[in-house]
């Protein structure tokens, strides 16, 4: 068994997963953050959230496109 590839898969699985749950919470955090009426929200904190939500469905379209064999003809 090549040990060495095993860790570089891994590593780079919990790597990937890491930062699809960290944009999506950062995106769900800055959308919050627009919504709140008491205080007022600086105009690029909604465009941001949208961004981090988009990167994150696109780290997953991505995912999808490496998984499915299909994508590869």
């Amino acid at each position: 068994m090549k040990w060495l590839e095993l860790f570089t898969v891994a590593g780079a699985t919990l790597l990937s997963a890491v930062t699809v749950v960290v944009l999506y919470a950062l995106g769900v955090r800055l959308t919050a953050i627009a919504g709140d009426i008491r205080n007022s929200p600086a105009s690029w904190t909604r465009p941001l959230a949208y961004a981090c939500f988009a990167v994150c469905g696109a780290a997953v379209l991505f995912g999808l496109y490496l998984i499915i064999p299909y994508f590869h003809k």
